[in-house]
C-alpha cells in the first residue's frame, strides 16, 4: 500500500444545465479525519454523500471542501404550464360554440398570465437530480486529485524517512563500535577515577570505592538501548514497507527512539559516545517531524 500524507490540495470545475462549478479540497495535518463543509443553498443534499465518499478514501487530516455554484446568464428556461393551458383551451372551445369570433393567435395564448413560466434548472426535479449527478461526479474527480496529491507527498516523505532510518542504524552501529565501549576503556577510566579520590581523600574505603566503580560501570552500559535502537529502526522500515495508515505507528516508534536516544545520552561516560548521542537526537527528531505529515 502506497504511504499517505495528510496535506494536499485538489480542485475540479465543471458546467452544465445552465451552471459553472468548481469543487476545492485541502487538507492538512489532523489527529483524526474532521470534515468542514461548504455548500451554496439548494444542494444541501450533497452533504452526506460527499462526507461518506471522503470518509472511505481517507483516515486521518482536517479537511475544508467547498462548492462554488454560479449560475450562468440565460441559465433559466422557459416552461409551458400544462394544466393551465388545458384549462384555458378548453374554455375557448366552450366560448367558441356560442359567438362568432376569429380563432385565438398563438401569441394571444402565450401571452395570457400563468401560461409560461420561468423555472431554474433546480426546480424542476429532473433537473435537479442531474445537477446533483453532476456536482457528485465532480467530486469524485476532485477527491481522485486529492488522493493523487497525497500519495505523492507520502511517497516523498516516506523516501526522507527511510534516509533518516539508515542514519540512525549507521550512528547506533557507531556507538557499537565506539572503543570507549570496550571493557578495558572502561576500566582504565573508572581506575583513574578511583585513583583521583582515594588520593584527594584519605578517609575513603577502598574496597567500597571498587565496590560503587563496579556498579556504576554496571550502570553505564548501553547494551539494551542498543538492541532496542536496532529493533525500532527493523519496525520502522517494515511499517514503510507495509503502507497505508501507518503514522500513528510510526510516531509511538519516533517516541521510542527518543525515549532510547536520552537514556543512552545519559549513560555515555566518554565524549564520543555523548557526541554520538546527540547526533541520534538529531536525527530523531527530524524523523520524528516527518512521521508528523503522514495519515
Amino acid at each position: 500500500m502506497t504511504l499517505m500524507s495528510m496535506t494536499g490540495f485538489a480542485r475540479a470545475a465543471g458546467a452544465g444545465l445552465g451552471y459553472r462549478w468548481t469543487w476545492e479540497l485541502r487538507s492538512v495535518n489532523g489527529k483524526g479525519l474532521d470534515v468542514r463543509l461548504r455548500l451554496p443553498p439548494g444542494v444541501d443534499s450533497l452533504e452526506q454523500l460527499v462526507r461518506e465518499r471522503l470518509g472511505a478514501r481517507l483516515q486521518r487530516g482536517n479537511l475544508q471542501v467547498s462548492l462554488s455554484l454560479q449560475k450562468e446568464e440565460g441559465a433559466t428556461q422557459l416552461r409551458v404550464n400544462e394544466p393551465l393551458l388545458e384549462q384555458v383551451l378548453d374554455l375557448l372551445n366552450r366560448i367558441g360554440s356560442r359567438i362568432e369570433a376569429a380563432p385565438p393567435s398563438l401569441d394571444g395564448i402565450l401571452g395570457i398570465r400563468g401560461i409560461l413560466e420561468t423555472v431554474d434548472a433546480e426546480d424542476d426535479p429532473e433537473n435537479a437530480a442531474e445537477l446533483l449527478r453532476l456536482l457528485a461526479a465532480d467530486f469524485d474527480r476532485a477527491l481522485d486529485g486529492l488522493v493523487e496529491a497525497r500519495a505523492g507527498e507520502g511517497a516523498a516523505i516516506g523516501a526522507v524517512l527511510g534516509v533518516r532510518l539508515v542514519e540512525i542504524d549507521r550512528l547506533r552501529q557507531l556507538a557499537e563500535d565506539s572503543p570507549a565501549r570496550t571493557p578495558e576503556a572502561i576500566r582504565r577510566r573508572l581506575k583513574d577515577q578511583v585513583a583521583a579520590l582515594l588520593d584527594a581523600s584519605f578517609n575513603l574505603d577502598a574496597d567500597r570505592l571498587h565496590q560503587e566503580a563496579a556498579l556504576l560501570a554496571t550502570r553505564a552500559d548501553i547494551r539494551e538501548e542498543l538492541d532496542r535502537l536496532a529493533a525500532h529502526v527493523a519496525a520502522a522500515e517494515s511499517l514503510l514497507a507495509q503502507g497505508g495508515a501507518v503514522g500513528r505507528k510510526l510516531d509511538f516508534l519516533a517516541q521510542e527512539f527518543n525515549r532510547e536516544t536520552n537514556t543512552l545520552c545519559a549513560k555515555a561516560n566518554d565524549r564520543s559516545l555523548t557526541a554520538i548521542g546527540l547526533d541520534l537526537k538529531s536525527t530523531v527528531d527530524q524523523l520524528r517531524e516527518q512521521i508528523q505529515n503522514l495519515e
